[in-house]
């Protein structure tokens, strides 16, 4: 089984938003996650360093043998998408027909305005105590 961790920016509204989306539709207790400013998050970042961007979502996949794999922006959240299963892999398979670089466009135009619309946080919200455990920067 891999482990799927998203990397998200702690203090964005719609990336707030986004984890407690991917919580609610995760049956499968698939995800973990971390905020970019965390120290968890940096270490990734360096180890495999896509820009070190906080203006998008990261995926790190790492399968049994300590392999990673590192996803970001449109991939990131269709890989997401489609682990979440039923409707949510349909409605993936319909943006993954998208070449790349269309999808990242219109990835890059929402995340450009992501705070006007969604807001910023002055700090990243803590979880539920019983959501605690799939934050890995909490521990």
């Amino acid at each position: 089984m891999r482990t799927m961790i998203v990397l998200y920016d702690g203090v964005c509204g719609l990336c707030n938003r986004w984890v407690q989306f991917v919580l609610r539709h995760d049956k499968d207790d698939k995800f973990r996650f971390a905020a970019l400013q965390s120290e968890f998050a940096q270490n990734v970042l360096r180890q495999d360093p896509p820009s070190n961007s906080l203006d998008t979502v990261y995926l790190l996949l790492q399968d049994a043998g300590g392999n990673n794999r590192l996803l970001a922006r449109s991939d990131a959240a269709i890989e997401i998408l489609s682990a979440l299963g039923s409707g949510w892999a349909m409605i993936a398979s319909v943006f993954n027909v998208c070449p790349r670089p269309l999808r990242d466009k219109a990835y890059d135009y929402i995340a450009r305005s992501r705070y006007r619309w969604f807001g910023r946080l002055e700090a990243c919200p803590l979880p539920s105590p019983n959501q605690r455990g799939k934050f890995l920067d909490l521990e």
